[in-house]
């Protein structure tokens, strides 16, 4: 079944979101707090593993495709101003499910799904989901994800279950896309694609340790760059 992998993706981050809504309750503030430190380190070393290894198999000038993405891709991220987008969308979902006395559920919210939507996982596995049926990475990035929402809804809040909804429309509209995005995903743009990709997840870590610094929001256009980057 076409579309089945992101069902089950979606699927395990709502369970990951009740089973952390069900343990934090149990968790003092303290605890919450060392929690959220715990999946910035955790978040920094899986991203700063991944572009080490994306700088070993992108194209010569790795460092110049690096600094040339993130500086376009921002510019056209802060005009477009990406990061309050989310933000706005984050506000109406905590109104509408309730949670208007929640303070810190919009910053849950974005930032989880920063943490699940970015990355080559979820690109590839809705592309093969579409193109064959085949939504085996997609089930990987569902277990991943299911104790990624799980730990950051008991130290965040319940904000970080809602990035089921970002997941949900962006790995089902390329797997209902695939045919026209899988040409573009040469062995190049995948490269590309997954160096940026985890930089900015590198930088979803550095706000979990340090508090909100960068916003990787509007970074988002530099994964665009990346991939157009491989056929210059």
């Amino acid at each position: 079944m076409v579309g089945l992998g992101t069902i089950l993706n979606t699927a395990a981050i709502v369970a990951g979101g009740v089973l952390g809504m069900l343990f934090g309750r149990f968790l003092k503030e303290s605890a919450q707090d060392a929690l959220t430190k715990v999946c910035g380190v955790s978040t920094l070393f899986i991203a700063l593993s991944g572009a080490l290894e994306g700088m070993q198999t992108a194209a010569d000038g790795g460092t110049m495709l690096i600094i040339a993405c993130l500086a376009i891709g921002t510019f056209v991220g802060e005009l477009l101003n990406i990061e309050d987008a989310f933000e706005r969308f984050g506000q109406w979902l905590k109104i509408k499910t309730g949670n208007g006395k929640d303070g810190g559920f919009v910053d849950a919210f974005v930032t989880a799904s920063l943490t699940v939507c970015i990355g080559a996982m979820a690109i590839v596995g809705s592309i093969q989901d579409g193109i064959t049926g085949d939504y085996s990475i997609l089930t990987t990035k569902a277990v991943l994800d299911l104790i990624i929402i799980m730990v950051m809804t008991s130290s965040m809040g319940r904000g970080a279950v809602f990035s089921a909804i970002p997941v949900a429309v962006f790995q089902g509209s390329i797997t209902a896309l695939a045919g026209l995005v899988r040409p573009l995903m040469t062995d190049l743009a995948l490269a590309n694609l997954s160096l940026i990709g985890n930089i900015l997840i590198f930088c979803v870590g550095i706000n979990l340790l340090l508090g909100k610094k960068v916003k990787v929001a509007n970074m988002l256009p530099a994964i665009v760059a990346a991939v157009i980057a491989a056929f210059l």
